[in-house]
């Protein structure tokens, strides 16, 4: 918008430059042709006529984009403006930071800025020095002694209150109000108070108390102001070498009053400590207390489950041995059932092992009869079989046997007397009689 009032001027500057130009330069040209007459001394000679009317034409064109570019207003950021009228004075209401339409040559904008300003009065740091004096700001005690103050305000105009300002209070409004009422503030105060109180005790008791006048004072004039600081005091110097050494001992009275104080502390946070562990002590003694009751009634109350318990186990166990006696019996009486079993079933094995036997027996001996039969009919039929049998029987005892061959009854009669003499043989030959004997039954 910025470059569109400056085309807009600019062209209207142009087309006023160009209607001045046209009939200046019809003036430059008669001058020219008068100039010319008087060196050819003729008599007559025609001037043209100066063109008013197309400059004229031009330089009402021209006003029109001049007009527009002064209809066109820019509040730049962090400003206000107040239209003032030449016909209707200061209009309300108040042109933020943006672009605005305005009557030209009727209305103008008066511009504010609103963003903090400060002012600093008396006393103030000037870069890394101490504190020197600016504009002076003086101020009698209750005592009537003279203080120096370093007071720092900072403030803004009220966006709603412009129109006011404007229309009336002096301008600058700021630099011509905030001065004067700071310095009535601090001096209508500053004597309800003495040095010590406006230098230590009640310090910010004033400031806020003077920021109180002067936000009061300065926000009915459409000045908001958003703090007030104190920054510095300056003291007679007789007063401030009494008021140090003052406050030396008060410091020295303040910091014995605290170690009275830590001691204090000391004390009861031991008496503290001493009830805190008799307290502990004596609910460590009920808890105990109270965990032996809890633990006799869980013993009681497991006692009441386990008697019955116990009971049932005793009936159990009387019931187990009475099963078991049972069971020894009835094992006892199988055992003897068992054992009167085999006894009979080994009587009968023997008796039938004795009957086996027997009958065993009694066949060998039928077979030893009939075969004795038989050999004594062969040997009846054959006398010289008994020879050979004797010899059989005698094989295993006897290696050699050798005979004489004419001698009778030679071998018979020395085989049976050498048998006769062997105690092995005889055993066996008593044997087989008592076979033979049996067999013979």
């Amino acid at each position: 918008m910025l470059a569109l009032k400056l085309l807009l001027t600019v062209a209207g500057a142009l087309l006023l430059a160009a209607a001045l130009a046209i009939p200046l330069y019809s003036l430059f040209l008669r001058f020219q042709t008068m100039r010319k007459k008087e060196s050819e001394s003729e008599s007559i000679i025609e001037l043209e006529p100066i063109p008013w009317r197309g400059p004229v034409a031009l330089a009402l064109v021209a006003c029109l984009p001049i007009l527009i570019a002064g209809s066109i207003v820019v509040v730049p950021s962090g400003m206000g403006g107040v239209r003032v009228s030449q016909i209707s004075g200061t209009l309300p209401g108040t042109l933020y930071s943006g672009v605005h339409f305005i009557t030209p040559l009727v209305d103008n904008v008066q511009l504010f800025d609103l963003r903090d300003h400060l002012f600093t009065a008396g006393l103030g740091p000037q870069g890394g020095k101490p504190a020197v004096e600016k504009a002076g700001l003086d101020v009698q005690s209750r005592e009537g002694l003279t203080i120096g103050l370093g007071v720092t305000v900072r403030y803004r105009f009220d966006p709603n209150k412009l129109s006011s300002v404007e229309s009336h209070l002096p301008q600058p409004a700021d630099k011509e109000l905030v001065p004067p009422v700071v310095a009535s503030a601090w001096r209508e105060l500053a004597p309800q108070y003495t040095v010590r109180e406006i230098f230590s005790s009640k310090r910010e008791e004033v400031r806020a108390k003077a920021s109180a006048i002067i936000t009061r004072k300065l926000g009915a004039d459409g000045l908001v102001v958003e703090e007030v600081m104190l920054s510095a005091i300056r003291l007679p110097d007789e007063h401030a070498k009494g008021l140090e050494g003052l406050l030396l001992k008060e410091q020295e009275d303040d910091q014995l009053g605290i170690q009275t104080d830590i001691q204090q502390k000391q004390v009861r946070i031991a008496e503290l400590q001493a009830e805190a562990e008799a307290k502990q002590k004596v609910k460590e003694a009920e808890g105990d207390a109270q965990s032996k009751v809890v633990e006799a009634k869980g013993e009681a109350d497991a006692m009441q489950y386990t008697l019955p318990l116990k009971q049932k186990q005793i009936e159990q166990s009387k019931l187990e041995a009475e099963a078991r006696k049972e069971a020894t019996i009835q094992n006892a009486e199988a055992d003897a059932e068992a054992k009167v079993i085999d006894s009979k079933a080994e009587l009968q094995r023997r008796n039938l092992f004795a009957d086996a036997e027997a009958s065993r027996i009694k066949l060998l001996a039928q077979a030893n009869a009939e075969r004795m039969k038989s050999e004594a009919d062969l040997l009846n039929r054959s006398p010289l079989l008994i020879n050979k049998i004797v010899a059989e029987r005698l094989s295993d005892k006897i290696q050699v046997v050798m005979v004489p061959s004419d001698g009778k009854f030679f071998f018979a009669n020395d085989v049976f007397k050498s048998m006769a003499a062997n105690p092995v043989i005889k055993q066996e030959m008593d044997n087989e009689s008592q076979l033979d004997s049996k067999s013979g039954h």
